[in-house]
């Protein structure tokens, strides 16, 4: 992606310079023909990325695939908000090493999958819970009466075991997947992750005997969905970078067509000069109503460090972001941290603000995410996190302005949507540009009335409102945002 800048001087050349100012004229002429992605009146030069068909579909700024140039803009993280505490692992069977958590959001409830008692990592007596609500705030732990502990069978206990310690449940999107099978789980440790379904989440079976994956150490919450675009299962699990357990925590992927018998695990991977870092767990999606973009939410560890002074383990973690259009490839613009600890001291020790797996939508505009606090205090925690919908991250001009210019796109719908936000002094034009870089009359950014609000679906107006005309057409959207950011768009047909 390159940055758009300019050779040519704002003051009027005096007459003693006028021959310095005829070379640096023809300099520039040179720089415009052959490096400016603008080009000459706004003719942008030959495009460095291929043209792209995107349909209906929308596309998120999690990361540059679909920027051609950026000028006095940038790329821009946005941390989610934090909300209330919606869980306290005080109940005998929970305890202060719950954690692990899952949300799963089946029709009109949202459920919290999480560990519960855990004496030690290897130990059969551990438990996973459940949690119910209707609000995703308000979460109440029903007695299903399944599992004993210490004599009394009243619990919300859905299994125990020692694949209790990482039981990592999600909502089958398969549309071939059996009833009985709706829920689906992988859990295990020490290289041996189990496959498990259930008709309800709540009564569970092994689906075989033998362990499904064994290559991997899983010592983590290894996650797992139904990918509709591949249609196949993806798994996201722990394994060591080195072969000395003092190795970097890091993350594999792997698929599966029938959720049993899977390929081999294949590391993440990442552009050259991004730092490794322990990536404890990663909370992989796919981002709802745009499944073609997976975003994961490592907790990332840096165990050398300490905060708290005389705490009995060192260790402090905050969670990061990333996103993958093919599963394997992964971009990590964004280094700095998703969720920092705070100003909370008990954030500040090992293994906290590890975001749960999950994104659920409690409203039209409005994602809904979980993150815990105090692990191992007496108040261990959930918290709720919000963020607006499509909102990871976003195209950001300060009040100067700035733009930037789409890569080349094959048109198939007939309105323009972003979902934008800006200052109340701040705007967001649009223009098209032809395949030459030209705007094309009737589209231009003085052709259309300036967007300023705060709108998730809005649509782009020019004087030539529908986009009909331009079906099949190779076109370019250069945006013009002061004081704005734009997370996402789309071309809708209707």
């Amino acid at each position: 992606m390159r940055q758009r800048s300019s050779p040519f001087s704002e003051t009027e050349p005096t007459t003693k310079g006028r021959s310095t100012t005829r070379w640096l004229i023809a300099l520039g002429c040179l720089w415009v023909l052959i490096g400016s992605p603008q080009g000459v009146f706004g003719q942008r030069a030959v495009a460095s990325k291929s043209v792209v068909e995107i349909g209906s579909r929308w596309e998120l700024f999690v990361d540059d695939w679909l920027i051609e140039t950026l000028s006095n803009a940038q790329l821009r993280l946005n941390t989610p908000v934090r909300q209330e505490v919606v869980l306290v692992t005080d109940r005998p069977w929970e305890g202060v090493d719950s954690a692990y958590y899952t949300a799963i959001q089946d029709g009109d409830k949202v459920r919290l999958y999480y560990r519960g008692y855990c004496p030690a990592d290897a130990d059969g007596r551990q438990v996973t819970c459940m949690a119910e609500s209707v609000d995703g705030i308000h979460f109440t732990r029903p007695n299903l009466g399944l599992y004993e502990f210490n004599g009394s069978k009243q619990n919300n206990i859905i299994w125990q075991g020692i694949e209790s310690h990482n039981f990592a449940p999600f909502l089958d999107a398969n549309p071939n997947a059996k009833l009985s099978e709706r829920y689906k789980a992988l859990a295990g440790i020490n290289s041996k992750l189990y496959a498990f379904a259930s008709p309800d989440g709540i009564h569970w079976k092994r689906l075989q005997v033998a362990p499904v994956i064994t290559d991997g150490t899983f010592d983590s919450l290894n996650t797992a969905f139904y990918d509709p675009l591949l249609q196949r299962y993806r798994c996201y699990s722990r394994y060591f970078r080195e072969s000395s357990y003092q190795g970097a925590r890091a993350i594999q992927g792997c698929t599966s067509t029938d959720f049993v018998h899977w390929d081999k695990p294949q590391p993440n991977r990442y552009k050259a000069g991004v730092p490794i870092q322990h990536f404890y767990t990663n909370a992989t999606r796919p981002v709802p109503d745009a499944p073609h973009i997976l975003v994961s939410f490592p907790k990332r560890f840096y165990p050398e460090r300490t905060k708290r002074a005389n705490y009995r383990e060192p260790g402090v973690s905050d969670s990061a972001f990333m996103s993958s259009r093919d599963g394997l490839n992964w971009d990590r613009t964004f280094l700095e941290a998703w969720v920092r600890p705070g100003h909370d001291d008990r954030n500040w020790t090992q293994r906290s603000n590890m975001p749960a797996a999950g994104i659920v939508q409690l409203s039209p505009d409005e994602y809904t995410m979980y993150i815990s606090e105090h692990y191992e205090w007496s108040d261990n925690r959930l918290r709720r996190l919000t963020l607006r919908k499509h909102g990871f991250a976003s195209v950001h001009a300060d009040f100067a302005g700035g733009e930037f210019i789409t890569r080349p796109i094959r048109l198939t719908g007939k309105r323009l949507i972003l979902n934008y936000a800006t200052s109340a002094f701040g705007s967001v034009s649009v223009e098209i540009l032809d395949a030459q870089g030209k705007p094309i009359e009737g589209f231009s950014a003085k052709e259309m009335e300036p967007l300023f609000g705060d709108e998730i679906e809005a649509a782009v107006r020019w004087k030539r409102n529908n986009l009909s005309s331009l079906q099949g057409k190779t076109v370019s959207f250069r945006f013009l945002l002061k004081d704005a950011d734009v997370y996402a768009l789309k071309i809708a047909n209707e």
